[in-house]
């Protein structure tokens, strides 16, 4: 492009000698336009992106305070080791990732199988509704998620246990299951909640990797006489194994930095199921002491080092073998 250009300019430029000059103008006048458009992008992801993620970087190597008047002094790598010699830090990402394991498998094999069942659906009306019915928990707020699950586990009126103790009689008043609070129920009943809630949102995903599959290949494995299971196995899933792994390193990534549901259903115990990585620097940067916000940094940074690391394996694990 850059010799077409060139070419282009030196062949005006021996035909009509005035225009040179003109046409340089003209080509950095596209190329200024061109960044001219590109500079609100680039001020959103500078300002919101890099700004951000380099000034935590920096707290972590300082003693910084926020609610102290003593200047933050460089420090090096003393939060660091401090973390990593605190049990409770090893302890918090454990808790995550044992969250994340029981989160991650329901949130992909769910949809896939959703996903496959409402291709074949053969009525295009009754297939659309099906879509819209699937997405209804991906459009309700946040908020009102959490308020509708938080009765859905309450220990004396929400229809759980009502269904448990009242219903079917397997607990009394005494002994029904306690959901929320710390106990070691807790995370399940916030993994469950998560799936549920993106379950329509994640089915669509597998929807569309379905619609680009080519519908003689699955119906020529049959006629060769392969059942449903190898139709699946052999030609649907290597086909779905690029969505399938942008959903898992993109779930796995928000189900280890989870923080809004502990807060809500689980609280600051630090002994607690969901006192997580998570927990652990919000709880020092705004609600322990002065606010050890260069030690919470070095949290944060650890754990998203460790994140970052598994993602880099989840990657290897499911790149499109084809």
């Amino acid at each position: 492009m850059a010799e077409t250009l060139a070419s282009s300019e030196v062949g005006l430029s021996r035909r009509w000698p005035g225009r040179r000059p003109s046409l340089r103008l003209t080509l950095l006048r596209q190329r200024a336009g061109a960044w001219l458009f590109l500079l609100p992008a680039l001020v959103f992801f500078i300002g919101y992106q890099i700004y951000p993620i380099i000034r935590v970087i920096w707290i972590s190597f300082t003693d910084y305070q926020f609610l102290s008047t003593k200047p933050a002094h460089w420090i090096w790598f003393a939060n660091y080791a401090e973390a990593l010699r605190d049990p409770l830090m090893w302890e918090s990402l454990w808790r995550a990732a044992l969250f994340t394991i029981m989160f991650l498998p329901g949130a992909i094999a769910l949809p896939l199988l959703l996903a496959v069942l409402v291709d074949r659906v053969t009525n295009a009306h009754l297939a659309t509704l099906y879509r819209l019915v699937l997405l209804i928990p991906a459009a309700i707020p946040s908020t009102l998620v959490f308020v509708l699950w938080k009765w859905m586990y309450n220990f004396q009126t929400g229809p759980i246990n009502h269904l448990l103790v009242s219903t079917l009689g397997v607990f009394t008043f005494r002994d029904a299951p306690q959901w929320l609070g710390g106990t070691p129920l807790t995370l399940p009943s916030i993994a469950i909640m998560e799936v549920w809630w993106g379950l329509g949102y994640h089915t669509i995903f597998f929807l569309a990797g379905l619609a680009a599959i080519p519908k003689d290949l699955p119906e020529a494995a049959r006629i060769d006489g392969a059942n449903e299971w190898q139709v699946f196995w052999h030609i649907i899933r290597p086909r779905l194994a690029p969505i399938m792994m942008i959903l898992v390193v993109l779930r796995f990534g928000t189900a280890m930095a989870v923080i809004d549901e502990y807060l809500i259903f689980g609280g600051f115990n630090r002994q607690s199921p969901t006192y997580t990585w998570t927990m652990f620097m919000y709880d020092e940067a705004f609600r322990e002491g002065l606010w050890r916000q260069g030690f919470a940094a070095a949290i944060g940074m650890i754990g998203a080092i460790a994140m970052m690391i598994v993602m880099l394996m989840l990657l290897r694990i499911f790149r499109p073998r084809d």
